[in-house]
C-alpha cells in the first residue's frame, strides 16, 4: 500500500500536468503488457513478478483515485 506521502507525491506528479492519470494508467498497463514479451534469462522471474505486482498497485491507486 502507497503511504500518504507517496500518494501525495505521486499526485503532485501528475497534477504538474506532464501527464495525466489517464495517459500514466495506460502507460503503466502497457508496461506489463511488454514485460510478458521478456525474452527467457533476462530476469530472474520473481524480480519480474515484483515489478508486475508495484505496477498493479500504482494502476489501481489511480484508478481509485478517479
Amino acid at each position: 500500500m502507497l503511504t500518504k506521502e507517496k500518494q501525495e507525491h505521486l499526485s503532485k506528479l501528475i497534477d504538474s500536468g506532464c501527464i495525466s492519470t489517464e495517459e500514466l494508467t495506460k502507460c503503466l498497463d502497457m508496461g506489463v503488457e511488454m514485460l510478458f514479451y521478456i525474452e527467457e534469462d533476462t530476469f530472474d522471474r520473481k524480480e519480474i513478478q515484483n515489478v508486475v505486482f508495484a505496477i498493479r498497485r500504482v494502476i489501481l491507486a489511480l484508478r481509485k483515485k478517479k
